[in-house]
């Protein structure tokens, strides 16, 4: 089984999409066995909460479900997912700080690294203080990310 986790700051925009669209895709595909997902957010923020109305709301209209609980990412995140997947440069810092050694770190990477055409660098942008396009925007992000993560996974990790 490899093990997916999805970081962003508070775990209630943006990481519970790509948590929520990636565990679309898996169940879509027939994955189940080979795939898991989970998310988190540097901060505390949120611990025990259900995603963002609005994050909830542009998945459902697309069909999809968030059903996670916000939680913090912690140090044995590492040993428990194989990637760890951030979604922008502030909360690579953060979760690199964490970091105990360079195996650790190696499993790092921005999500939108995934993503046809946006570039080893690009981030996820944070739509909580926007209205309601930002979170469309993401959602489209995610899919497109998600669905480049899946075709990396079956074209390396699985062989």
């Amino acid at each position: 089984m490899f093990r997916v986790c999805f970081v962003c700051l508070g775990n209630i925009c943006r990481s519970p999409t790509a948590e929520g669209v990636l565990q679309h895709l898996i169940d879509e595909r027939g994955l189940g066995d080979r795939l898991s997902v989970d998310s988190a957010g540097t901060a505390a923020y949120h611990i025990g909460k259900r995603p963002d109305a609005r994050s909830i709301a542009t998945a459902k209209r697309r069909g999809f479900e968030l059903p996670g609980v916000a939680r913090q990412f912690t140090t044995e995140d590492f040993d428990r997912f194989d990637l760890i997947l951030v979604m922008d440069h502030s909360n690579e810092q953060n979760v690199l700080r964490l970091a105990r050694d360079e195996r650790d770190r190696q499993k790092v990477r921005l999500f939108r690294a995934f993503e046809p055409e946006a570039g080893e660098r690009a981030e996820v942008p944070d739509p909580y203080y926007g209205g309601d396009e930002g979170f469309e925007e993401v959602f489209d992000i995610c899919e497109r990310s998600a669905r480049g993560l899946i075709e990396y996974l079956e074209a390396r990790e699985w062989r």
